[in-house]
């Protein structure tokens, strides 16, 4: 089964147990228009980052023995990337090792937040300023908030902010250029583990 089969039959699931007006609200954001990402040749500048287990880690780090993956997610409370993130565990991250590549998700939520249960880094950029600096941040509509309200999640408490990031995957070389970048306005779509390694 791809990721992709995998997201779409959540979303049926969720998308059903929604009240129609939530869902309609929901489904419009997912076709906001997005552009001004950073592109492939780009640099990324260094930054550290704290991780959910209390220790910083640094981009310098992460590309030290070979290229980084840097997947970007919306936060823990989101069940798009806690699946996804379970998918590139499981079929991602033994392939990186193998390559010498390193894999880590960064998403705007406080580092004190619940974190996912995984193998790899789960860096907290709060503020989203490594985000922003990728054009991957964006503010929350109003519209969205209030009904990301009544659903039971407010980003002010787990952000610390209405922002959020567009869901993105990211190859950065060892030089901390840009190799590879996909990013899903539709936060209900990601980027397929095939397609990661390809681009590696």
């Amino acid at each position: 089964m791809t990721l992709e089969t995998a997201l779409t039959g959540l979303n049926t699931q969720l998308r059903g147990a929604l009240p129609p007006e939530l869902a309609e609200i929901l489904d419009a954001d997912r076709r906001r228009a997005a552009t001004d990402f950073a592109e492939v040749g780009d640099k990324i500048e260094d930054f550290t980052l704290p991780g959910a287990d209390g220790a910083a880690t640094s981009l310098g780090e992460l590309v030290a023995d070979g290229p980084a993956v840097l997947v970007f997610y919306r936060g823990q409370w989101c069940p798009y990337c806690n699946l996804t993130l379970r998918t590139y565990q499981q079929e991602l991250l033994p392939e990186l090792q193998e390559r010498g590549a390193t894999l880590a998700a960064i998403s705007p939520q406080k580092p004190d937040g619940p974190a996912p249960d995984l193998a790899f880094p789960v860096l907290s950029d709060v503020g989203s300023t490594v985000g922003r600096s990728l054009g991957l941040s964006y503010p929350v509509s109003d519209a969205v908030r209030e009904a990301m309200k009544t659903l039971g999640t407010d980003l002010e408490q787990v952000n610390g902010s209405w922002d959020l990031v567009h869901p993105a995957v990211v190859v950065a070389g060892q030089d901390r250029v840009i190799r590879f970048i996909d990013v899903h306005p539709d936060f209900v779509t990601r980027t397929e583990p095939a397609d990661i390694l390809k681009a590696l």
